[in-house]
């Protein structure tokens, strides 16, 4: 529009540009918020393995590789890293290059300077898992990765009392130049590609950020990833911001040709700048209503992960609600590559042990345990009972299998209790243990809505075998502590898949991992054999054979009772586009964008 004014006598032309409501709304930060129903407990890699915090580490830290984004079931491409890694013949050396010019987040810790991504900060970052001083609970991952003489590090800090040496060069883990790693390995590691693709537990980091902050590291992480953390209210809110730094990125995938989803995501996003939001916000809300309504109220983009009680109402038989359909909201709906359990401390005087009549009480719970029930009742529909350890996706799942695991027999359950001398001894109408002392089972569970329902289940259960219960409540991140550190008798929780290889959920059950990944302390030496002659082979029938021998051995033992694989069913607004869950990797959130003209 042209306008004329008139100045001092004088007639000048102004061009005014009028800026349309929808140009306006572009302008407006795209903002991603959702909310988890558990708390994270920090953003330090090497001092985490819950599947919460690993998903905020996932878009702040890089890995060498990642997971295709569209791609089903997978397929692991370079991330920082320049091109797939170079190995021996024997899976015992492996070399990967890394792309230049890629830089950390400005932090005060750099003093200024823009530092660049390189190989020693692989190195430093992987030595960090061994170092005592940061009691790493997945120490033992990295140890059985067999990387020569880095454990040797560990060994002498703690024989001779002193700091852990991050300088001594080792053979095992080294930079052969600014932007070369290598990995020298005591054994054969045929599927080392899918540890390398866990950016969110072996991202880089820089040393002088780790130095500069100390043992305050785990609230101040900064990679070289898509974001940043801006703010953070412990066990409350999470805000990230797009990285500054972040390299120039854009978006590419291959997803199948017979997949019409990931084909017509690839045609509108293919070529556009990663990350395409500016902004996420992830709260926590562990009670699952105020979670399902702030998302029907439009306060979240996304509701991760259905609240099982609001399946009927929200999927009615698998499928979107015709009124929730109506109001353009968007269902992913798949089988979790996961198992949901609880397990027994192998240490507790009580319900630990080897003999026979301690393998008959946790196998007398187990058939007591009625999954079936828990699957309509608590979950909803939302899971399928699970017979062994080996999760959906993962090698050696067979859908067909079926062992004792998942057996429901009250009265089987009953006559071992019997056979074993756990009998009512005082007439009080509750079994004692066979040397006359009370049975009591005391389970760990926390303050929220499904917890209180799995409470009810398991007084169900236990009162109908003459058990007495005690129930133990703590928040989420309390109870992973104290199952770190041996002090619960019975914990249930989830277990994600982060690749395809089995091996990582069998590491539950090895005992080199008691405190870190195995929680139960399980300690079986033919099952340690059968998981290192795993780990060494290549996928094929000698390595399913070994798999199946593990699978009957944990079911007979039963340190750990595997429930449910769960169905995870998504919801996301019609205004966040492109969402999609990886079905290993914890990363989305540089792959999704924000419509604000499509918000009511």
């Amino acid at each position: 529009m042209i306008a004329r004014l008139l100045l001092g006598g004088g007639l000048a032309l102004v061009m005014l540009v009028a800026q349309p409501a929808r140009a306006q709304q572009a302008a407006e930060p795209k903002v991603l918020r959702y909310a988890l129903n558990a708390a994270e407990t920090g953003f330090d890699p090497a001092q985490l393995n819950d599947l919460y915090s690993r998903i905020m580490t996932s878009h702040i830290f890089d890995g060498l590789y990642e997971y295709d984004y569209l791609a089903r079931p997978y397929k692991i491409r370079p991330n920082v890293a320049e091109g797939m890694p170079e190995h021996s013949a024997d899976f015992r050396t492996w070399t990967i290059k890394i792309r230049p010019s890629i830089f950390f987040a400005d932090d005060p810790a750099f003093k200024g300077a823009r530092r660049e991504l390189v190989a020693e900060d692989f190195v430093y970052s992987l030595k960090r898992f061994f170092d005592p001083a940061t009691k790493s609970p997945i120490y033992s991952t990295l140890k059985d990765v067999g990387m020569l003489g880095v454990d040797e590090l560990r060994l002498d800090a703690l024989k001779y009392k002193k700091p852990f040496d991050y300088d001594r060069p080792v053979e095992g883990l080294r930079a052969l130049d600014r932007y070369t790693l290598q990995l020298k390995l005591a054994a054969p590691r045929p599927r080392l590609l899918f540890t390398l693709a866990s950016g969110d537990l072996f991202g880089a980091l820089a040393r002088e950020v780790v130095e500069f902050y100390g043992d305050k590291i785990s609230a101040h992480p900064v990679g070289t990833g898509p974001f940043v953390l801006k703010q953070w209210r412990r066990s409350s809110l999470m805000v990230f911001e797009r990285n500054p730094a972040y390299r120039e990125r854009f978006y590419d995938a291959e997803p199948s040709a017979d997949d019409a989803a990931g084909q017509a995501l690839l045609a509108r996003f293919k070529g556009r700048r990663l990350p395409m939001v500016d902004r996420v916000e992830v709260a926590i809300i562990e009670e699952d209503q105020p979670r399902w309504l702030s998302f029907l109220n439009g306060e979240f983009e996304l509701s991760w992960v259905l609240p099982a009680p609001f399946a009927n109402q929200a999927i009615p038989h698998g499928k979107l609600a015709p009124n929730l359909a109506r109001r353009g909201m968007q269902l992913e709906r798949v089988l979790a590559s996961d198992r949901f359990m609880y397990y027994w401390d192998m240490k507790d005087p009580v319900v630990g042990g080897y003999t026979p009549d301690k393998v008959a009480l946790r196998r007398a719970i187990g058939l007591g345990t009625d999954v079936g029930r828990q699957v309509s009742n608590v979950w909803r529909g939302q899971a399928v009972p699970a017979q062994s350890v080996v999760a959906p996706y993962t090698f050696g799942f067979d859908a067909e299998y079926k062992s004792p695991n998942s057996d429901h027999d009250p009265v089987r359950a009953k006559a071992l209790l019997d056979l074993f001398g756990y009998v009512d001894r005082d007439g009080d109408g509750w079994r004692d243990l066979p040397d006359g002392k009370p049975l009591v089972i005391r389970y760990a569970s926390s303050p929220d809505a499904r917890s209180r329902s799995f409470e009810e289940m398991w007084k169900r259960d236990l009162d109908a075998l003459g058990i007495r219960l005690e129930v133990k409540v703590a928040k989420w991140p309390e109870q992973l502590k104290a199952a770190r550190a041996g002090q619960l008798m019975l914990w249930q929780l989830g277990f994600s898949s982060n690749s395809p290889d089995v091996q990582p959920g069998l590491e539950l059950l090895y005992s080199p991992s008691a405190g870190g990944q195995n929680f139960s302390r399980f300690k079986l030496a033919r099952f340690d054999a059968i998981y290192e002659q795993m780990q060494a082979l290549p996928d094929g029938p000698e390595r399913l054979a070994l798999l199946r021998e593990a699978q009957k051995l944990t079911t007979a033992y039963m340190p750990i009772k595997f429930l449910v694989h769960r169905v995870i069913s998504d919801l996301s607004q019609p205004w966040l586009i492109g969402y999609k869950r990886p079905p290993f990797s914890q990363q989305f959130w540089q792959w999704v964008d924000v419509d604000p003209s499509q918000r009511p």
